[in-house]
């Protein structure tokens, strides 16, 4: 009774291995599409407007300051005039993106 049983047990379903694995493939190539490329492009975009500052550029920094680039400091960093004789000194990185002239409001 217990043969009948454990030859049961024995028979699995002959199946490829690469069926099991497709779906999770599947969902890779769409997480790819659909989330890292869409995010590399706009890191590439990021990294060559970083690249191409320079002084005279109207920014604004990644916590919402906007200001004018006065100076370049070095390779990693920047001064940047916010208000009249008000400088601060931002890294790199801080810039968020750069704005047109006419865009940023002069206080009256």
């Amino acid at each position: 009774m217990f043969e009948s049983i454990a030859y049961a047990q024995n028979a699995a379903p002959k199946g490829s291995s690469w069926g099991a694995f497709l779906p999770l493939i599947i969902i890779f190539v769409i997480f790819y599409f659909l989330l890292i490329m869409p995010q590399q492009k706009r890191n590439k975009k990021h990294r060559q407007l970083i690249d191409s500052l320079k002084a005279g550029d109207e920014v604004i920094t990644s916590g919402g300051i906007y200001g004018k680039i006065d100076n370049v400091v070095d390779q990693n960093t920047f001064l940047i005039e916010i208000s009249k004789g008000v400088k601060i000194k931002v890294n790199r990185n801080a810039i968020a993106t750069v704005v047109k002239p006419q865009e940023v409001s002069q206080p009256k």
